[in-house]
């Protein structure tokens, strides 16, 4: 189990109110859970995704930390470029696609 954040911006408030069954909003749009099991957080992504691809609107961040990823950190979006957490030089950069699909190398921080 792992402390699970989700920011959430511009969603419809069915997003709010099933993110704040599960999770503490600790702000408005952020919402914490310190001991989220895997199972249970990729339940709630699935809910996200299918909610998200029915209404298209708004923008979700869920972050969690995963000794697999660079930065023993993992990020998931929805509405928003594509983020990829990267190692360069020692450094853990968040890699974003760009508009329209691109790729690059290009490395930019967040």
């Amino acid at each position: 189990m792992t402390l699970t954040v989700v920011v959430t911006r511009d969603v419809p408030d069915r997003f709010r109110g099933f993110l704040a069954s599960a999770m503490l909003e600790i702000a408005p749009g952020v919402y914490t859970s310190p001991n989220l099991t895997k199972p249970v957080r990729e339940r709630i992504w699935a809910v996200l995704v299918d909610w998200h691809g029915a209404l298209e609107q708004g923008s979700l961040v869920m972050t969690w930390r995963d000794r697999q990823s660079a930065g023993n950190q993992a990020i998931r979006t929805l509405g928003c470029p594509p983020v990829t957490l990267v190692e360069h030089d020692g450094i853990v950069l968040a890699k974003r696609g760009l508009p329209g699909g691109e790729e690059t190398d290009d490395f930019r921080t967040i």
